[in-house]
């Protein structure tokens, strides 16, 4: 049964312990993850970036100047108020608010500009990043898979995306605004009176101080929060998947207290986040009232003292100074909390992008094959070429580079394992010494205990892992030298895991040979024994499967996946557990089409049903990754080793 320690050390390893204390160690973020952020959106849009932030800018600046406009318009007050003529001053004011309402105009135009191009920005980078994300994937090795959870990589495409898109379309322009702003505003600032600019920046000290404390932990938790999702997000996958094993077994009250621990765990993450985020906020703007207070009285006194200003514009302290310079305070302060209230989501942002990031940095399936299947003719004298058309023939293309010759094998489907060894980790081999010796047309059968290696020989077959010592080859050649792809092409495979996607059952037979016509998915069908039950179904052939074909049987989503590898035509089938969900009745018929799809082809069979590889050429005992006996079934049982043993009952395989 799940415990808490086992759990502990599943959700946060030592990141996260239970009782939400913080770690000795701090999460820390990849450096340059900024950077490579704003580098991949010029890259996407080298003219669409500099507008937009060239509108944000210059609507920034002019939101930014009111202060010059106003300290304009006191002035002219100040001045008429002590002549006591106002007849031009209507006039001098008027101006003054036109030419500010212009400029509120330009800054309307921008930020309209920017925030509808922006949209387009948003939407079209996450659109590439998602299919840079996913193109990517395509090309990972399959033991990328097997170490991932799969609930953990598809938040990539939701949680972590969505992180990335509120920091491209909020956070950074709201960044950029800020910095702007307060650079426009303290420019204005020392053009009034620089003794006042110093108080503000005595201030702005404060500010960052409490910044740097408070927001420094609250980005610290959102990170771990970021990753708390992850695994909350993989477990509810899990779950899904499994629901009829969960209720089967009754787990569901213990299902809920494994998730009660993940989901406490991102509780607390994002509970401590978001009290250090709202902590943050009414601190620096209470600092702020303080500071304008400050500042209100500091003018005051330097006015009723008379003393001297200094500024950039060389202006005496008045009125048009001191009123001006206050709204600036509460403008700069306010534009402060603006970048602090920010540091949250960029860090939020940034940690999705460093998930995002690892994800496509991920390398892919190493394949350095040269050889290549291609459609083939063959003269009567037994000479190979190649064929742009489809012919029904096909032969490996060998191309040799130490004297640029190009030789043709035709596939025959020869596959040999020769002292092959492996382990999915190094220092943990779970083949040994393992040789296999397929001809053309021959049934190999491999039986054994669970975990005695019989899929993995098939896994090494398909190049899903490279050996770590050994040869195998396919038809003479070194299957390193042979493209993977060209590779699987020549493979067909029906997995004890039944795969079926959205869409038709016509267009999931048509999985296994996209240009196959509908005769040929038809005739798969009838081979494998499918038809039966395809042409009962509400509307045949065209019936809609979604769920991973919930709405079939196991064994009939078997059934397809059978017909899907028949349809491909290929001259080495490897059939693994390919009739495990298939009753006994079922399976004799399944059986008279997989003899027919089995006859002069290759073909690897993996079965605990002993029934099931009579008929074959080979058949091979594995036990702990050893290959203990082989030979036909009439030898083996004269034999009365360990396979007879197991076909008697008198040993059970499991």
């Amino acid at each position: 049964m799940p415990n808490k320690d086992r759990l502990e050390k599943k959700v946060a390893g030592k990141e996260m312990p239970m009782d939400g204390k913080m770690p000795a160690g701090k999460p820390k973020m990849k450096k340059g993850m900024l950077k490579r952020l704003i580098v991949m959106l010029f890259r996407f849009y080298p003219v669409l970036l500099p507008v937009i932030v060239f509108c944000i800018i210059f609507s920034s600046i002019i939101s930014s100047v009111p202060a010059v406009f106003m300290q304009n318009i006191i002035a002219v007050i100040e001045e008429h108020v002590n002549t006591g003529d106002w007849s031009t001053a209507k006039g001098e004011i008027f101006t003054w608010v036109l030419y500010l309402g212009f400029f509120y105009l330009l800054s309307l135009v921008s930020v309209f500009v920017s925030s509808q191009l922006g949209a387009i920005l948003t939407q079209g980078f996450l659109k590439k990043i998602r299919g840079k994300m996913f193109d990517g994937m395509q090309s990972l090795p399959i033991k990328y898979f097997d170490s991932h959870g799969h609930g953990d990589i598809m938040s990539y495409y939701t949680n972590d995306v969505d992180t990335l898109r509120q920091l491209v379309s909020q956070s950074l322009p709201n960044l950029i605004t800020s910095a702007v702003s307060v650079t426009t505003v303290f420019t204005i600032m020392l053009s009034f009176s620089i003794w006042m600019a110093f108080i503000v920046v005595a201030g702005v000290v404060v500010m960052t101080f409490v910044t740097k404390t408070i927001g420094g932990s609250s980005a610290k938790f959102f990170v771990r929060q970021q990753k708390a999702v992850g695994r909350t997000e993989g477990f509810i996958e899990e779950m899904m998947n499994g629901q009829k094993v969960v209720k089967v077994f009754c787990h569901e009250k213990q299902s809920g207290a494994d998730f009660d621990v993940i989901n406490d765990a991102l509780y607390e993450d994002a509970k401590k986040a978001n009290q250090y985020a709202n902590m943050l906020m009414p601190i620096l703007n209470n600092i702020g009232n303080v500071l304008y207070v400050v500042v209100a009285l500091a003018g005051g006194l330097f006015l009723l003292s008379d003393v001297p200003n200094v500024s950039l514009s060389g202006e005496a302290f008045s009125i048009s100074i001191i009123v001006p310079f206050l709204n600036m305070t509460k403008q700069f302060t306010g534009n402060i909390s603006q970048v602090s209230q920010q540091i949250n989501s960029i860090i939020m942002g940034l940690a999705g992008a460093e998930r995002i990031f690892d994800l496509i940095d991920q390398q892919p399936e190493v394949d350095d094959g040269y050889v290549t299947l291609v459609n083939a003719v063959v003269a009567p004298d037994g000479t190979i070429t190649e064929s742009e058309k489809r012919t029904g023939t096909w032969a490996w293309k060998h191309p040799h580079q130490a004297d640029g010759s190009v030789t043709y094998t035709l596939l025959r489907g020869d596959v040999r394992l020769n002292e092959v060894d492996f382990g999915y980790e190094e220092d943990k081999m779970v083949l040994h010494n393992v040789s296999v010796f397929a001809e053309p047309g021959q049934k190999v059968a491999f039986v054994g205990a669970t975990g005695a290696g019989k899929t993995t020989i098939t896994n090494l077959i398909n190049r899903f892992y490279d050996i770590a010592d050994g040869k195998i080859r396919y038809d003479g050649i070194n299957i390193n030298k042979i493209k993977k792809a060209d590779l699987r092409r020549s493979l067909g495979i029906v997995l004890q895991e039944t795969n079926l996607f959205t869409g038709t059952v016509m267009e999931n037979i048509r999985y296994g040979k996209l240009d196959a016509t509908d005769e040929e998915c038809i005739a798969a069908a009838k081979l494998a024994g499918a038809d039966d039950f395809i042409t009962r179904l509400p509307k045949g052939y065209e019936t809609e499967l979604s769920g991973n074909g919930a709405n079939l049987s196991q064994g009939q989503r078997q059934l397809l996946a059978i017909a899907r590898a028949a349809v491909a035509d290929p001259p080495v089938m490897i059939l693994d557990e390919a009739t495990s969900s298939i009753d006994t009745r079922t399976e004799a018929i399944v059986q008279k089409g997989m003899d027919s799809l089995m006859e002069g082809r290759t073909v690897f069979v993996i079965a605990h049903r002993l029934s099931t590889v009579k008929n074959s050429d080979v058949i091979m005992v594995l036990d702990h990754g050893h290959i203990i006996e082989r030979g036909n079934h009439e030898k083996l049982i004269a034999e009365k080793g360990t396979y007879y043993r197991l076909y008697t009952g008198a040993f059970e395989l499991e």
